[in-house]
């Protein structure tokens, strides 16, 4: 088992590279559904933490209410893969939102960009526009040479 210092800067390193997600979560009646998301992870040098600016009024709100986890992994052609396991809880509030909003507004590209892009989402306190903070519980990072020449090393850190 890797530290958490060395998986959570490799992991957000990665994932910022690669930008999008595929996402899973659980529904109400245990059955696991996925979509593709763009989280911006924070590694503060203790603690890794993430958020997801995407819409209160989804499928997804439904099942993050019935089961608050969502498992990420990334991929790139070059067989790069990263997974986070986390935690996951909405942020509906004016300030929560705010705060979202900006941080993808100035994070660089290309993980950053500005959200009134998506349809419905004007303001940070548009009704359609929410944020989901993400904490992390279990990391794996694997370099694609990893796999293919058995060069490097996977990382992996469990809170657990």
């Amino acid at each position: 088992m890797n530290s958490l210092e060395q998986t959570a800067a490799a992991f957000v390193e990665m994932a910022h590279r690669i930008v999008w997600a595929p996402a899973a979560t659980v529904d109400a009646d245990n059955r696991p559904w996925t979509r593709v998301l763009h989280p911006l992870w924070t590694w503060d040098g203790a603690e890794l933490t993430g958020i997801v600016a995407t819409s209160p009024l989804s499928l997804k709100r439904r099942h993050i209410d019935a089961h608050p986890y969502v498992s990420f992994t990334y991929w790139q052609a070059n067989h790069d893969t990263c997974t986070a396991r986390c935690d996951v809880e909405w942020d509906l509030s004016d300030e929560g939102r705010t705060a979202g909003w900006e941080a993808f507004a100035s994070a660089p590209a290309p993980v950053g960009y500005d959200p009134s892009i998506i349809p419905g989402w004007d303001s940070p306190t548009s009704p359609g526009f929410g944020i989901l903070k993400l904490r992390p519980r279990w990391l794996h990072v694997m370099p694609g040479t990893v796999m293919l020449a058995g060069q490097g090393e996977a990382l992996h850190w469990s809170a657990r």
